[in-house]
């Protein structure tokens, strides 16, 4: 859900990248069958997740949060903080995103075979609609939160948290600024996750 964060935090090279993006459609222990290079990208994924659950930065966006989303405050803020993370990326990189992003779809094509079977679906509409650079809007937020709240088994109103991304828009993105040092430190200083 929180696809351009864990592009950012993943290592500069192209299997890492392909595990940050698959790291959430790839469960239980990592076997040789992965790539190392992706195996890798897929831990570097598990490490930002473990940071991420504890980190007081994100978890002072859930609490900004009302209390009626409940356990979906992780979901909606992984999704603002993607939005936080298109918007201010020329802050973060020197490459534009739009070539970036580019960079990446063409990665997705070209590794297509390598993708997880669930994922496979999931790039193709990423690359359809190029998520990743309409994520600097806010109405495509509303859209991102409607469709995942859709996938849910259960009812939620997830769907609604595009309220929320607006009634806290700056003390969130402050904690996004916040956080992405503090996940880059924390991953520099950490050894892989075995």
């Amino acid at each position: 859900m929180n696809y351009l964060v864990h592009l950012y935090l993943s290592e500069d090279t192209v299997d890492s990248r392909l595990g940050g993006l698959i790291g959430d459609f790839v469960k239980g222990p990592l076997t040789d069958e992965i790539p190392p290079g992706i195996r890798q990208g897929i831990q570097r994924h598990r490490q930002t997740d473990l940071f991420t659950l504890r980190s007081e930065t994100f978890i002072r966006s859930k609490r900004r949060l009302d209390e009626r989303f409940g356990i979906c405050k992780p979901i909606l803020v992984d999704v603002f903080y993607d939005h936080f993370m298109a918007k201010n990326w020329s802050a973060y990189s020197p490459v534009p995103l739009e070539i970036f992003t580019a960079e990446i779809y063409h990665l997705l094509q070209e590794h297509e075979l390598q993708l997880p079977a669930a994922f496979r679906p999931v790039a193709r509409r990423m690359i359809a609609h190029d998520w990743l650079v309409s994520y600097r809007n806010v109405e495509t937020i509303g859209t991102v939160l409607e469709r995942i709240s859709q996938r849910l088994r259960r009812p939620t109103p997830l769907a609604e948290g595009l309220a929320e991304l607006r009634s806290h828009y700056h003390e969130l993105e402050t904690d996004f600024h916040r956080f992405i040092p503090e996940a880059l430190d924390f991953l520099e200083s950490s050894a892989p996750c075995r």
